[in-house]
């Protein structure tokens, strides 16, 4: 039994949509990616390039010359000891300064050493006149009773000049008493002079004892205030690095 069917029926195609372009449909055209690594590669080989250039204008640059520092006579420094010209002449020294020295007695020791300085002496020195040894600590409490350079003299002012002095309150004595010294290697004299001032005449190394005279038994600290009453040995002996012995009272008092 035949049956009359009919055709198939053909598709029917429809023109693209507007604004996209004709000849495929949107399902077949496809978009081309280009994968990451191409793009590093592309990168890579521009900045190689770009860096060839710069390297190969750095290797075409010339080197600048070096510049040579040359001294010059001028530019070094003169020596310390570099002798002075034939035409200079040396500064003129105190030697060639006079002046005429005053008479100091009677002053002020302060006074007179400022007066001194004033004058251009300058190498002043000045001592017990009582041969005490003391210490003059307070110009301002001392009297000059003697001067080393006569009052009138005309002399350098590199003279020194040394002051016999007393304190305010005591006399001048008739003469500057020093200290006897050992004359001969004998034991001086020391009966009433001060302690201190005997210490000194005697030899550093020597072994001293000192005993206050009087029943008061006594420590003999400040020997300049202390004069001698007794000694062991006696004056005269030689000595020869035997132990001494001195007793002593304060100078305002007697000896017993």
């Amino acid at each position: 039994m035949s049956y009359n069917q009919p055709p198939p029926a053909q598709p029917t195609f429809i023109g693209p949509p507007a604004g996209q372009p004709g000849g495929k449909p949107g399902w077949a055209r496809k978009r081309v990616a280009i994968p990451a690594a191409c793009l590093i590669f592309f990168v890579g080989v521009g900045i190689g390039s770009s860096g060839s250039g710069q390297e190969k204008t750095s290797a075409d640059a010339k080197p600048q010359p070096a510049v040579t520092v040359t001294e010059t006579a001028e530019a070094k420094p003169a020596k310390d000891d570099a002798k002075p010209a034939k035409d200079e002449k040396p500064a003129a020294s105190n030697d060639d300064e006079k002046a005429t020295v005053p008479n100091f007695v009677g002053m002020g020791l302060q006074s007179a050493q400022d007066k001194a300085q004033e004058l251009g002496f300058y190498g002043l020195t000045s001592h017990d006149a009582l041969g005490r040894d003391r210490m003059q600590a307070f110009d301002r409490n001392w009297k000059v009773c003697s001067q080393s350079v006569k009052a009138g003299t005309s002399t350098s002012t590199d003279t020194d000049v040394d002051f016999g002095a007393v304190k305010l309150e005591e006399a001048c004595p008739a003469k500057d008493e020093k200290p006897p010294s050992p004359e001969g290697g004998k034991m001086p004299d020391f009966a009433g002079k001060s302690v201190k001032a005997a210490r000194g005449v005697l030899d550093s190394g020597a072994s001293i004892t000192v005993n206050d005279a009087s029943a008061e038994d006594r420590m003999v600290l400040m020997e300049s205030n202390w004069q001698v009453c007794t000694q062991t040995p006696a004056a005269g002996t030689t000595l020869n690095g035997q132990p001494v012995e001195f007793t002593a009272v304060k100078f305002e008092e007697s000896c017993p």
